[in-house]
């Protein structure tokens, strides 16, 4: 994965330009059914939902106890887990780095991919 920690791994900064979680629910939901194809749309779509199931996952485990907030945390890490799987197999990421990450690495590697994508859709 990688050595230590980054600044985008705080949600504070990785999504601080992100439209609000209800609309990229929404994105998710109307792009759950393909309508294009190849690795990059795929790739979005993996990454736009990790990172909505990510900011959902934060959003319970600040209001809810800890085994509330279990079912939501654990579908954020599996989506997170679907891009990485996507990002070993076309990008490059290390088969080795993702079959080492803890669920908290592959949350983290979510937040540092979507400010990147994010900060290039802005500029």
């Amino acid at each position: 994965m990688t050595s230590g920690s980054d600044a985008t791994d705080n949600p504070t900064v990785a999504y601080a330009a992100a439209p609000e979680i209800t609309s990229e629910i929404g994105w998710v939901i109307r792009h759950s059914i393909p309508r294009s194809s190849g690795r990059e749309y795929e790739r979005e779509f993996l990454l736009r939902k990790a990172a909505a199931f990510d900011r959902m996952a934060l959003a319970e485990a600040a209001r809810s106890a800890p085994q509330a907030a279990a079912p939501t945390i654990e579908s954020a890490v599996e989506a997170a887990r679907q891009l990485m799987d996507h990002d070993v197999a076309h990008r490059g990421l290390s088969l080795r780095g993702a079959e080492i990450a803890t669920a908290d690495d592959c949350r983290a590697y979510v937040r540092r991919e979507y400010h990147a994508w994010n900060r290039a859709q802005l500029h």
